[in-house]
């Protein structure tokens, strides 16, 4: 059975980006996007993703605040939260929100690679 994943993220082209990546990738089906975090906490609670793609930085709901709900809501989605800050700051920030991954969005391809590897990890461990 397909893994699922929703993507969140103000930018059409990020989305876009995001998208491209996952619809080559036969294990993976993507169930949802969303471009704000309220939108994004409605489509989880309803469809309940293996993995969400949160951008650190969005109107309304930052991913932070975001993470923090849907982790509550959903505690064992991996949850992933892309940024263009400084990462040891996003990561002493998603930490306490429930975030299994903070990466730097300038990685492109290369973090939602490493998402995927940490994702199998975790799923390993559990």
């Amino acid at each position: 059975m397909p893994r699922s994943v929703l993507i969140v993220d103000d930018s059409d082209l990020v989305r876009r980006g995001m998208r491209q990546f996952f619809e080559q990738l036969p294990d993976w089906r993507i169930v949802g996007e969303a471009v704000s975090g309220s939108k994004a906490i409605e489509i989880a609670s309803e469809l309940k993703p293996d993995l969400i793609l949160l951008d650190f930085s969005m109107p309304g709901l930052n991913g932070i605040e975001t993470a923090s709900v849907l982790r509550k809501k959903l505690p064992h989605a991996y949850i992933a939260v892309f940024t263009v800050y400084d990462t040891s700051v996003g990561s002493r920030l998603s930490s306490a929100a429930g975030v299994d991954l903070v990466l730097p969005k300038a990685d492109g391809l290369s973090s939602l690679s490493k998402t995927l590897f940490h994702f199998d990890r975790h799923r390993g461990a559990s």
